[in-house]
């Protein structure tokens, strides 16, 4: 059986646009039915000394358990240069990939919050997802992430190109 998911996908150091395409091509090798949203730019959170964002998400369908589906992430992550040992918190990055969402399930494991944390107070993972998933509902309330786009308005996010892959 396939499990929906989203992830939130964002580079800020590097070629990030060829960056996030290619990302976006090696998650088709193990993510089913992918489906994308536009590309947007948005200003950097936490650490602000560093470039504007690229940002998008992603939904797809997979057979992969939780703590499979971030072992395969990371290793796309690898990929395309990140170095967790050397990177700074929260600063620049080649690609960062969160799972935002995995189905409808409530989970904590070692490394792995789902729903993802921090989702409903980021504008780059709101927009992105409101476009491709408008009804979306989390799952432990059942508010719309949609609704929380408004909250997030000051912070910086802008249309760079749709459909970027």
């Amino acid at each position: 059986m396939l499990t929906p998911v989203y992830l939130g996908l964002g580079s800020n150091s590097g070629d990030s646009e060829a960056i996030l395409r290619g990302a976006i091509a090696e998650l088709a090798t193990f993510l089913g039915d992918l489906a994308v949203s536009s590309l947007y730019t948005s200003s950097p959170r936490y650490v602000l000394d560093q470039p504007d964002f690229l940002n998008l998400v992603a939904r797809g369908e997979t057979g992969l358990r939780p703590l499979e589906l971030l072992a395969a992430t990371q290793s796309v992550e690898a990929r395309f240069g990140r170095d967790r040992s050397r990177e700074r918190s929260k600063g620049p990055r080649t690609l960062d990939i969160d799972i935002l969402l995995y189905g409808d399930e409530i989970l904590e494991l070692p490394g792995l919050s789902v729903p993802h944390p921090g989702m409903r107070e980021r504008a780059f993972v709101l927009v992105p997802l409101a476009e491709i998933a408008p009804g979306l509902r989390h799952p432990a309330d059942g508010l719309t992430f949609a609704s929380f786009i408004e909250s997030v308005s000051g912070q910086g996010i802008y249309l760079r190109a749709a459909r970027p892959v």
